[in-house]
């Protein structure tokens, strides 16, 4: 039977972050991305727990049940990673894997470029951030439009404004579905909306060049363009070849994504767990 989750509150700046863990060993923190909730990088899978590890995950700021930010500016990389370190700090984690899709993978790394001691191994779930196109005028309309939604009619202004066109038909009714539940599970609606207007704007470095200066273990899962054009393959493939010694993950021709099966993933982040330990066992 799977040990029951601890709850677990971190301030961080005056930001009372809302988070659990569960299980023993190594820890594995989880970062989900936004408009996301901690329940959304292993979709429920108890894998890692079983296999000997201490799974953390918590909610980014203005998400899920963690408080909004003080100021409707402050939800940047510099804040998210500075949110991260103080949960590390919180649970008395000097060193932890770190794992997390999309806005979370960007977190990750900032805070692997920023303080490298405390990062194990990396997890980068979905990367979006290309540092070339950062503050794409396209781009950003999309997300103040996603965000105005949000803050004018909730969960259905938010439908009505994303762009399910770029979406294959046969995923639509899928991602359709998980965009409901996943913005139903925030406290602080407007704090999202504050977070879709700055995040997309923020840079958690500035040239892929930078990612050679990460020398854990890492692993990149990226996703096939048909079923998530949103983190586009190339861009996955270029995160794998700018760290040094990662790996790239990609699901089977016609299969859902990776990052869409917490069992799957989660077998990815135990096998880059062991590789960690490894590697760290060759330098001791």
């Amino acid at each position: 039977m799977a040990e029951q989750s601890r709850p677990f509150g971190v301030r961080s700046d005056g930001v009372a972050l809302s988070g659990e863990c569960a299980g023993a060993g190594p820890a594995v923190v989880l970062l989900h991305g936004l408009t996301a909730t901690r329940r959304y990088v292993l979709m429920g899978s108890r894998l890692l727990e079983r296999a000997g590890y201490e799974v953390v995950a918590y909610d980014a700021r203005g998400h899920g049940r963690s408080e909004p930010a003080g100021e409707p500016s402050a939800y940047g990389y510099e804040h998210l990673a500075h949110d991260l370190l103080a949960v590390l700090d919180g649970l008395g984690l000097e060193r932890a894997i770190l794992a997390g899709a999309s806005m979370g993978a960007h977190t990750a790394l900032r805070a692997a470029l920023t303080a490298p001691e405390r990062v194990i191994a990396l997890g980068l779930i979905t990367p979006a951030y290309e540092p070339a196109a950062a503050g794409a005028t396209q781009e950003l309309a999309g997300w103040q439009a996603l965000a105005e939604g949000l803050r004018r009619e909730g969960v259905e202004g938010f439908v009505r404004a994303y762009d399910f066109s770029a979406v294959p038909e046969r995923w639509r009714d899928t991602v359709e579905r998980v965009i409901r539940q996943r913005l139903s599970a925030h406290e602080h609606p407007r704090a999202v909306a504050d977070a879709l207007e700055v995040v997309p704007r923020s840079r958690p470095f500035a040239t892929m060049a930078e990612l050679a200066a990460v020398e854990v273990p890492a692993v990149v899962v990226g996703s096939r363009d048909d079923a998530d054009p949103g983190h586009p393959l190339a861009l996955a493939e270029r995160y794998a070849a700018a760290l040094p010694g990662a790996q790239l993950v990609v699901e089977a021709q016609d299969s859902a994504p990776i990052a869409w099966q917490g069992g799957q993933l989660s077998n990815v982040l135990a096998q880059l767990a062991r590789r960690a330990e490894a590697a760290s066992a060759e330098h001791t």
